[in-house]
Protein backbone atom coordinates (compact mmCIF):
# COMPACT_ATOMS: atom_id res chain seq x y z
CA UNK A 1 0.00 0.00 0.00
CA UNK A 2 1.30 3.45 -0.77
CA UNK A 3 1.75 6.10 1.88
CA UNK A 4 -1.02 8.10 0.22
CA UNK A 5 -3.42 5.16 0.50
CA UNK A 6 -2.40 4.66 4.13
CA UNK A 7 -2.93 8.34 4.82
CA UNK A 8 -6.30 8.66 3.13
CA UNK A 9 -7.77 5.16 3.38
CA UNK A 10 -8.36 2.55 0.72
CA UNK A 11 -9.23 3.74 -2.75
CA UNK A 12 -12.85 2.89 -3.60
CA UNK A 13 -11.86 1.00 -6.75
CA UNK A 14 -9.30 -1.12 -4.92
CA UNK A 15 -10.04 -4.84 -5.23
CA UNK A 16 -10.30 -7.09 -2.21
CA UNK A 17 -8.22 -10.26 -2.07
CA UNK A 18 -9.24 -13.87 -1.54
CA UNK A 19 -7.63 -13.74 1.90
CA UNK A 20 -9.60 -10.61 2.83
CA UNK A 21 -12.86 -12.18 1.61
CA UNK A 22 -12.26 -15.33 3.66
CA UNK A 23 -11.32 -13.26 6.72
CA UNK A 24 -14.52 -11.19 6.36
CA UNK A 25 -16.63 -14.37 6.17
CA UNK A 26 -14.92 -15.77 9.28
CA UNK A 27 -15.50 -12.47 11.10
CA UNK A 28 -19.16 -12.61 10.02
CA UNK A 29 -19.55 -16.19 11.24
CA UNK A 30 -18.11 -15.12 14.60
CA UNK A 31 -20.60 -12.23 14.81
CA UNK A 32 -23.54 -14.55 14.06
CA UNK A 33 -22.31 -16.95 16.76
CA UNK A 34 -21.83 -14.20 19.36
CA UNK A 35 -24.75 -11.87 18.61
CA UNK A 36 -27.27 -13.87 16.61
CA UNK A 37 -28.47 -13.55 13.03
CA UNK A 38 -30.65 -10.46 13.46
CA UNK A 39 -27.86 -8.34 14.94
CA UNK A 40 -25.30 -9.68 12.46
CA UNK A 41 -27.50 -9.13 9.40
CA UNK A 42 -28.14 -5.51 10.47
CA UNK A 43 -24.38 -4.95 10.65
CA UNK A 44 -23.76 -6.73 7.32
CA UNK A 45 -26.37 -4.47 5.67
CA UNK A 46 -24.76 -1.26 6.99
CA UNK A 47 -23.05 0.37 3.96
CA UNK A 48 -20.80 2.35 6.34
CA UNK A 49 -20.06 -0.63 8.60
CA UNK A 50 -17.02 -2.84 8.96
CA UNK A 51 -18.42 -5.48 6.58
CA UNK A 52 -18.18 -3.25 3.50
CA UNK A 53 -14.55 -2.67 2.51
CA UNK A 54 -13.01 -1.88 -0.88
CA UNK A 55 -15.25 -3.87 -3.28
CA UNK A 56 -15.99 -6.51 -0.62
CA UNK A 57 -19.36 -6.92 1.09
CA UNK A 58 -21.28 -9.68 2.87
CA UNK A 59 -24.33 -11.47 1.52
CA UNK A 60 -26.34 -14.16 3.31
CA UNK A 61 -28.87 -16.71 2.08
CA UNK A 62 -30.97 -19.39 3.71
CA UNK A 63 -30.87 -22.89 2.21
CA UNK A 64 -33.95 -22.13 0.08
CA UNK A 65 -32.26 -19.21 -1.69
CA UNK A 66 -33.87 -16.36 0.27
CA UNK A 67 -31.53 -13.37 0.62
CA UNK A 68 -31.13 -12.44 4.29
CA UNK A 69 -28.58 -9.64 3.94
CA UNK A 70 -26.69 -7.85 1.19
CA UNK A 71 -24.05 -5.22 1.83
CA UNK A 72 -24.13 -3.89 -1.73
CA UNK A 73 -27.78 -4.06 -2.85
CA UNK A 74 -30.43 -3.75 -0.11
CA UNK A 75 -33.20 -4.23 -2.73
CA UNK A 76 -32.30 -7.95 -2.81
CA UNK A 77 -32.99 -8.53 0.90
CA UNK A 78 -36.03 -10.76 1.43
CA UNK A 79 -36.13 -11.96 -2.18
CA UNK A 80 -35.73 -15.56 -3.28
CA UNK A 81 -32.79 -15.61 -5.70
CA UNK A 82 -32.47 -19.37 -6.14
CA UNK A 83 -33.00 -19.14 -9.91
CA UNK A 84 -30.65 -16.20 -10.55
CA UNK A 85 -28.10 -16.88 -13.30
CA UNK A 86 -24.86 -15.24 -14.35
CA UNK A 87 -24.01 -13.97 -17.85
CA UNK A 88 -23.23 -17.56 -18.95
CA UNK A 89 -26.45 -19.07 -17.56
CA UNK A 90 -24.82 -20.57 -14.43
CA UNK A 91 -27.04 -20.72 -11.33
CA UNK A 92 -25.24 -18.58 -8.74
CA UNK A 93 -27.19 -19.00 -5.50
CA UNK A 94 -27.75 -22.70 -6.21
CA UNK A 95 -23.96 -22.96 -6.44
CA UNK A 96 -23.57 -21.20 -3.08
CA UNK A 97 -26.07 -23.57 -1.45
CA UNK A 98 -24.59 -26.73 -3.01
CA UNK A 99 -21.09 -25.75 -1.87
CA UNK A 100 -22.26 -24.87 1.65
CA UNK A 101 -24.25 -28.10 2.01
CA UNK A 102 -21.64 -30.38 0.48
CA UNK A 103 -18.45 -29.01 2.04
CA UNK A 104 -19.58 -26.51 4.67
CA UNK A 105 -17.46 -23.90 2.90
CA UNK A 106 -15.75 -23.18 -0.39
CA UNK A 107 -15.43 -20.99 -3.48
CA UNK A 108 -18.04 -20.53 -6.24
CA UNK A 109 -17.02 -18.98 -9.60
CA UNK A 110 -19.37 -17.01 -11.86
CA UNK A 111 -19.63 -13.72 -13.78
CA UNK A 112 -21.32 -10.69 -12.26
CA UNK A 113 -21.50 -6.91 -12.76
CA UNK A 114 -18.99 -5.14 -10.55
CA UNK A 115 -20.94 -2.89 -8.15
CA UNK A 116 -18.35 -0.14 -8.60
CA UNK A 117 -17.61 -0.30 -12.35
CA UNK A 118 -20.92 -1.86 -13.58
CA UNK A 119 -18.85 -4.07 -15.92
CA UNK A 120 -19.54 -7.86 -15.95
CA UNK A 121 -16.40 -9.51 -14.57
CA UNK A 122 -15.34 -12.97 -13.40
CA UNK A 123 -16.16 -13.24 -9.71
CA UNK A 124 -15.47 -15.85 -7.06
CA UNK A 125 -17.41 -15.94 -3.79
CA UNK A 126 -16.26 -17.68 -0.65
CA UNK A 127 -19.24 -19.13 1.25
CA UNK A 128 -19.48 -20.75 4.64
CA UNK A 129 -22.52 -22.41 6.25
CA UNK A 130 -23.49 -21.33 9.76
CA UNK A 131 -26.64 -22.82 11.30
CA UNK A 132 -29.42 -22.57 8.69
CA UNK A 133 -27.79 -19.86 6.53
CA UNK A 134 -24.70 -19.29 4.45
CA UNK A 135 -22.55 -16.20 4.48
CA UNK A 136 -20.50 -15.17 1.46
CA UNK A 137 -18.04 -12.53 0.32
CA UNK A 138 -16.96 -12.31 -3.31
CA UNK A 139 -13.90 -11.02 -5.10
CA UNK A 140 -13.62 -9.80 -8.67
CA UNK A 141 -10.75 -11.41 -10.53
Amino acid sequence: MTALTLAFGAVASEKGTAEEAMAMVKKGVALIKSGGQEKAFAEFNNPKGTFVQKDLYVMCYDMSGNNKCHGSNPKLIGKNLLEIKDADGKFIVKGFIETAQKSGKGWVDYKWPNALTKVVEPKSTYVEKIDDVLIGVGIYK
